[in-house]
């Protein structure tokens, strides 16, 4: 928690004579992981994708924007897989050096009575037009720091929840010191991407009381704040919304039972609203003895004048979750030039050479020859198939039909569908024609559902491999993820509806004219038109219906009734229509859904409101 009392100089510092560059700026984008490149292991998934993604969308168009993480020096983890599919997990080794510069700033955040020290990495995001957009990471590894604090900034998500919590406060109020001592004193707004940054909006506070001269916080000093942090919800899934004890919280900030003024009536509200309580506590410390705990998510719901959902979908979901707040919607999107394979990007560079610039001409793919995008496909196939022969050594047909899932291992994900009855699978590949399955992703350590999951692929991979050959790339990253998505014929995507909140891999797919087949949850509510840029499994739910509950049974069939029936055929003996549908992919969802688009949203809906 921020310290009203001693937020002040004492707790930046600078080398003599040091100067920092830092151009004026106005809006701080902090995100618990961000994804600039395969070799920085600073990133687990799709959070970290997308924040990296804005932040090079935010190069592109010149948003003038500088974005906070922290740095793991272990990185999230290297996934081994044994031959029955058990996932193991080591250490990354990588050499930071290689990657970031060192700022001479020093920052520290006060954590259980001591000082930790903390120093800022830069990495600089050079957009299309040679606009730059600065990304700091935060370490603890500094010899001033006892070994345990040391390793704050060591694995992500890693240890406890406690060890996670002393990782948010490191990110929040860290984050915004140390921009305060990189120079960054113009900054207006604060956008939170997911909860883990919240812990931001005290350190906010703890400043607008200190300029008022008060060491406790009251109505007027929540009102600036909520007016400068913006808040970006991610996941309808409860254990994506961080609650820590408020013991915790207490224990971690041993001197602040007062950071409140719980005589002031916007003061009790809010800790109220962020405790979840009925009841009114005299302090912090009895809010500790009486259990209640901190919901991450509702702090920054609490102090943020803009909170959005990542789709259209989503944004219903987190309403019906936290009715009590104005929710909106901005779609996710992915980064064009990032995401577009090498061989797609030489075809754009020659028949749409504005796409860098502006991603909506991407419209034009329609009227690409469509021998040419066939053949880019093709060489984007080729890559991904070497990559499978060096790391399983299976060589995959390349005239076969190759279908692509690469996601999070975890349950509701629900990896295993199409494996749901392996004798139709069979009798599908014999009748409607051979098809292949290319598998990746990794479970999280603590999540034995995800990793039950990979093992039942490894097993069906063995059951299936006279009919349906199938491989299971370990150490999925943005590499391998990249090859995946441009080099299969069909994104398969199966979520357990409404659990999906927006889903980006799809839309990776997209970019290289690869149609989906997926359950209409997330961002496919929006990009899906049946035949034309890909088809659905199941039913759609309309707005307003009554909720149905999923039948793992039934979407199966559909999948395979699809697959069997439009997909296969159109594929083997109408490829002039499955390449319509290649170009649709990319005029119609590759335009849009980019963070080109997504990040002049937030500027025009968000930042500037």
């Amino acid at each position: 928690m921020a310290t009203v009392t001693d937020v002040g100089v004492g707790e930046v510092s600078r080398p003599v004579g040091a100067k920092f560059n830092s151009p004026k700026r106005f809006v701080a984008y902090f995100s618990m992981e961000i994804a600039l490149q395969n070799a920085m292991p600073s990133y687990s998934g799709g959070l970290g994708i997308l924040a990296g993604d804005t932040v090079r969308a935010a190069a592109d168009i010149r948003l003038p924007m500088v974005a906070v993480s922290l740095l793991y020096r272990k990185g999230y983890f290297s996934q081994r897989l044994a031959e029955d599919g058990t996932q193991t997990e080591e250490p990354v080794q990588w050499r930071v050096g290689d990657f970031l510069t060192e700022e001479g700033a020093r920052v520290t955040v006060p954590l259980e009575g001591r000082r930790i020290e903390l120093r800022g990495w830069r990495y600089t995001v050079k957009g299309v037009r040679g606009f730059e957009v600065p990304v700091y990471f935060l370490d603890a590894d500094l010899p001033a720091n006892a070994e345990a604090d040391r390793n704050l900034t060591g694995s992500l998500y890693g240890g406890d929840a406690y060890y996670r919590l002393c990782q948010e406060v490191l990110l929040g109020i860290g984050g915004v010191r140390m921009l305060r001592a990189l120079g960054y004193n113009d900054l207006t707004r604060y956008h939170m991407n997911e909860g883990h940054a919240a812990l931001l909006s005290l350190e906010l506070l703890g400043e607008e009381a200190e300029m008022a001269g008060r060491t406790s916080i009251r109505g007027e000093d929540i009102q600036k704040v909520r007016s400068k942090c913006i808040f970006t919800t991610h996941t309808p899934v409860p254990a994506g919304h961080d609650r820590f004890p408020m013991e915790y919280l207490t224990r971690v900030f041993p001197d602040q039972n007062g950071f409140f003024d719980l005589k002031d009536a916007s003061s009790v509200d809010l800790v109220k609203r962020v405790l979840q309580a009925e009841r009114n506590f005299p302090d912090l410390q009895e809010a500790a003895r009486a259990g209640a705990s901190l919901n991450m998510t509702y702090l920054a719901l609490s102090l943020s004048t803009y909170v959005n959902g990542v789709a259209k979908l989503h944004g219903e979901t987190s309403r019906k979750m936290f009715p009590q707040v104005p929710i909106e919607a901005i779609t996710n999107g992915v980064h064009a030039a990032t995401w577009a394979s090498p061989a797609f990007q030489e075809l754009f560079d020659r028949c749409i050479p504005s796409w860098r610039e502006d991603n909506y001409s991407l419209r034009g793919a329609l009227g690409l020859p469509p021998e040419e995008v066939w053949a880019s496909h093709l060489i984007a196939k080729h890559e991904l198939f070497e990559t499978v022969r060096k790391k399983t050594g299976l060589s995959l047909d390349p005239e076969a039909f190759t279908i692509g899932f690469a996601r999070r291992a975890t349950g509701y994900k629900r990896a295993d569908l199409i494996l749901s009855d392996l004798d139709r699978l069979r009798q599908i590949a014999k009748g409607a024609g051979k098809f292949q399955i290319v598998y990746a992703g990794k479970a999280h350590p603590h999540d034995g559902g995800g990793k039950d999951i990979i093992r039942r692929i490894f097993h069906a991979k063995k059951a299936l491999r006279k009919s349906v050959p199938m491989v299971f790339l370990d150490e999925y990253n943005m590499e391998v993820g990249g090859q995946i998505t441009s080099g299969v014929d069909l994104w398969l995507n199966t979520p357990q509806y409404p659990l999906e909140a927006s889903g980006t891999s799809g839309m990776k797919a997209a970019l290289n004219g690869v149609p989906s087949l997926s359950i209409l949850d997330g961002w496919w509510v929006e990009g899906h038109i049946e035949g034309i840029t890909g088809w659905s499994i199941g039913e759609p739910r309309l707005p307003g219906s009554v909720t149905v509950d999923t039948n793992n049974a039934s979407e199966a069939q559909s999948l395979y009734y699809k697959l069997e029936n439009i997909i296969l055929p159109m594929f083997y003996k109408e490829r002039a229509r499955f390449l319509s549908v290649m170009q649709h992919a990319i005029a119609i969802n590759g335009s849009f859904f980019n963070t080109q688009r997504m990040v002049q949203q937030y500027i025009t809906d968000a930042y500037l409101r």
